[in-house]
């Protein structure tokens, strides 16, 4: 999943003037959409692989504006699982799921969809889980920046270094 989503562009909705929900397979086409699309796609994959898994639609992010993402259930806990963050990892922290609120959701168990309304809730954050939500958001933050400060240090080298002109065997130096 992860390498499919690795290739996909994100489009947003806002600037077209005519835009319409991509069915799965028209998305792994075009590999271009906006969070619905992602997350349709996400929601589809999960399902097939025998995950209770639900296409969620609401607020999220900073400015809670609308937005679409997908929540599995995996060993018993539930997990939020952000189509569109895909370079951060298979992990999100924890503390940054308090900034999605869900309207609506659809689950599917094999042939039967059901849908659901959810209410609007209060995150009430104890103070001592505070520390540990904030070391693994530090934690999960720090290794991804490592990793593209890295990827981006080698592929620049690579690029300096490639450049350089290769002596050929036939010459000999005076």
């Amino acid at each position: 999943m992860r390498k499919f989503l690795v290739a996909c562009r994100c489009r947003s909705g806002r600037l077209e003037k005519r835009h319409y929900w991509q069915p799965p397979e028209e998305f792994e086409e075009t590999k271009t959409g906006n969070c619905v699309d992602f997350a349709l796609w996400t929601w589809r994959q999960l399902v097939g692989m025998g995950y209770p898994a639900r296409f969620v639609v609401g607020k999220a992010g900073k400015f809670g504006e609308g937005h679409a993402w997908v929540t599995f259930e995996k060993d018993g806990k539930f997990h939020l699982l952000e189509p569109q963050m895909w370079p951060v990892g298979l992990r999100m922290p924890r503390i940054s799921t308090l900034r999605y609120h869900p309207a609506t959701s659809v689950a599917c168990d094999r042939d039967k969809l059901s849908y659901y309304v959810h209410e609007k809730r209060d995150s009430d954050l104890g103070l001592r889980m505070l520390p540990a939500l904030v070391r693994e958001w530090l934690s999960i933050w720090i290794r991804f920046w490592i990793r593209t400060i890295t990827k981006i240090v080698l592929g620049v080298s690579r690029r300096i270094f490639s450049g350089t002109p290769k002596r050929q065997s036939n010459e000999r130096p005076e």
